[in-house]
């Protein structure tokens, strides 16, 4: 194991908003996988990291648990949140709810100047499924998903399927990868977009199968990983 004291310069952060800058970086770890399901976040550890007290750390703790992504233990301190099967579905089949349900309130307001912000955010995505730049994926995903649902002008709606779109983010980050399906989401993004522009309704229909076989492919591959590379072992 590293020393974290030689990596320090690699986590070093501006010393604005150090709480909300320490908790975006240990995010970006979790969703990425350095931070697998199970792996204990230690106070001390990570302040020796980004070279900061340990009160920052511990107010990033609290927004990561409020997030979802960690969960704090008696004795145990934080650990990284680990979801059985039965709560990523469940977590799917609100995202087939809710984002169907705003994207049809969003399409009647689909501009051409919506339309041009979305191609600008896929046209971004595209190229990081092709540079399997997984971290670059996750982030536009959601910008993408975003981007489409805006025009419906809900924002308590769209706060919380950010929300729940957070919780789920480096499952699908890794189904990705297990999978390969960069293709499959490249053509069904692809897709939402040509038929929001046309104003086609069946894009609603499209968009909730398209989270819903997101889910089952996700549970899929997460199965196989699971029985290959059970939680907690070296």
């Amino acid at each position: 194991m590293s020393d974290p004291k030689s990596d320090a310069s690699k986590y070093r952060l501006r010393r604005q908003s150090l709480p909300e800058a320490l908790a975006g970086s240990l995010r970006e770890r979790i969703l990425n996988g350095e931070f697998k399901d199970g792996d204990p976040l230690v106070q001390e550890t990570i302040a020796a990291e980004y070279e900061c007290s340990r009160m920052p750390v511990r107010e990033a703790f609290r927004q990561l648990e409020a997030e979802g992504l960690i969960v704090s233990r008696i004795h145990k301190g934080a650990v990284v949140t680990t979801l059985p099967d039965a709560e990523i579905t469940e977590l799917f089949e609100l995202r087939a709810m809710l984002e169907p349900d705003l994207l049809q309130r969003a399409l009647p307001n689909f501009t051409k100047q919506h339309a041009s912000s979305s191609e600008a955010v896929l046209v971004e995505l595209e190229a990081a499924y092709h540079r399997r730049d997984i971290g670059r994926v996750g982030a536009l995903n959601w910008e993408f998903h975003k981007s489409l649902y805006v025009p419906a002008g809900r924002t308590q709606t769209l706060a919380l399927i950010q929300s729940i779109n957070i919780q789920t983010d480096r499952y699908i980050r890794l189904q990705l990868l297990l999978t390969g399906g960069f293709q499959d989401a490249e053509r069904d993004h692809r897709e939402i977009l040509r038929l929001c522009v046309a104003g086609d309704d069946s894009v609603i229909d499209y968009l909730r199968a398209h989270i819903i076989k997101a889910g089952q492919d996700l549970v899929v591959a997460l199965g196989r990983r699971r029985v290959e590379e059970p939680v907690g072992a070296a």
